[in-house]
């Protein structure tokens, strides 16, 4: 299982990424695809393997041949549609929903080596495993990258704070670079 994320990688993580964020070009790639991403220097470590995604901030990942719910620690995109389940009503999608969903997507496919790190808090009220997911192949910090490219906002939800600052960074870049959902929900 994961372990909490320790000083010397946040403080390496946090390094890298206000780097590469200043060099980060912001909006449409030349080409009008996606957005660039930023990445760390290197890969990191897989403790985990992507499933599936289940909307712009929550993932399905394989742990040792099991499937575990994951909500991405310290962003919330908006929400897509949702039939009605049980006692569950039915959900209109958000304004950005579906491109938030798609976005995360595009990051991480079914297959995709991750790596996981947790904070204070390992669970949520749902039971969901929360934490910061890395791309494993290039170390591409993904809870930072949603919320840079204007698909989520910061969520901070204390004790698990450890990026809370960088994410509101991220927020701020994106809204000023009138990315994503900054320049399409108002």
């Amino acid at each position: 299982m994961p372990q909490p994320v320790g000083r010397t990688a946040v403080v390496r993580w946090a390094i890298v990424v206000l780097a590469l964020a200043g060099a980060s070009a912001c909006g449409s790639g030349a080409d009008g695809g996606a957005p660039p991403v930023t990445s760390a220097p290197s890969a990191v470590e897989p403790n985990a393997v992507v499933d599936r995604i289940v909307d712009g901030d929550t993932i399905d990942v394989l742990i040792d041949g099991d499937v575990e719910r994951v909500r991405l620690i310290g962003i919330d995109t908006p929400e897509v549609a949702r039939e009605p389940f049980a006692d569950r009503p039915a959900q209109v999608a958000e304004c950005f929903g579906d491109e938030a969903s798609a976005f995360t997507a595009s990051l991480l496919g079914p297959g995709e080596p991750v790596r996981l790190e947790r904070d204070v808090v390992p669970r949520d009220d749902f039971g969901r495993l929360l934490a910061y997911v890395y791309r494993a192949s290039d170390g591409v910090f993904v809870n930072y990258e949603i919320v840079r490219q204007g698909y989520a906002q910061p969520l901070t939800i204390p004790p698990n704070v450890t990026f809370s600052e960088l994410m509101v960074e991220a927020a701020r870049d994106a809204e000023a670079d009138d990315a994503g959902l900054w320049s399409a929900c108002g």
